[in-house]
């Protein structure tokens, strides 16, 4: 579990640590606020991929079973934090794709799925393969598509500066893997 205590020590600590006064009016309740907020946007530490996945993982009976029907998610909203500088990443779409196995879950468990995967320190990459591998609990299918496309502000804020850059992932498993036109397909749909 998060410990909101300590993350108000430590952040006071920095605070005091830049050369800044910890008490002064604008400052005072900045360690709270920080330690509140850590735990709402990290909320996705505390749950393993099985965890998420019995948690949003509801499904039902697919309707048809051609075999060539595919769910499409795309540009499912997210942000997260950079494990190696806990630098945000930022402007992040998502897009989810399976090919169903007898069952489908609800579209919007899978933007739910999304949510609590980037409420964790990560790597753009893992987001990606941790999705995937939760869709693939939750559904039983093993054809499973995850892309992102984000912003690193460890690469735009910091370092290189390069503001314009982008950054994509793509994760595919099963039919995804072999078939590329079904890659094509997600990434027209």
């Amino acid at each position: 579990m998060i410990d909101e205590e300590a993350i108000k020590k430590h952040v006071r600590g920095i605070i005091a640590a830049l050369g800044e006064n910890p008490d002064r009016e604008g400052l005072v309740e900045t360690p709270e606020r920080v330690a509140h907020m850590y735990k709402e946007v990290f909320e996705g530490i505390n749950y393993t991929n099985r965890e998420i996945a019995d948690m949003f993982g509801k499904t039902f009976t697919s309707p048809s079973g051609s075999g060539s029907d595919m769910v499409v998610v795309k540009d499912i909203d997210a942000f997260s934090f950079c494990e190696h500088h806990m630098a945000l990443m930022y402007d992040m779409k998502i897009t989810v794709a399976y090919i169903p196995c007898g069952r489908v879950i609800g579209l919007s468990k899978i933007v739910r799925i999304a949510e609590m995967v980037t409420k964790r320190l990560q790597l753009q990459e893992r987001i990606g393969a941790d999705i995937a591998e939760i869709i693939m609990m939750a559904t039983g299918s093993s054809d499973v598509a995850v892309i992102i496309e984000a912003c690193h502000s460890c690469m735009t804020a910091r370092g290189i500066k390069n503001s314009g850059s982008k950054t994509k992932s793509s994760h595919l498993y099963g039919r995804f893997e072999s078939e590329p036109q079904l890659y094509d397909r997600v990434v027209n749909a």
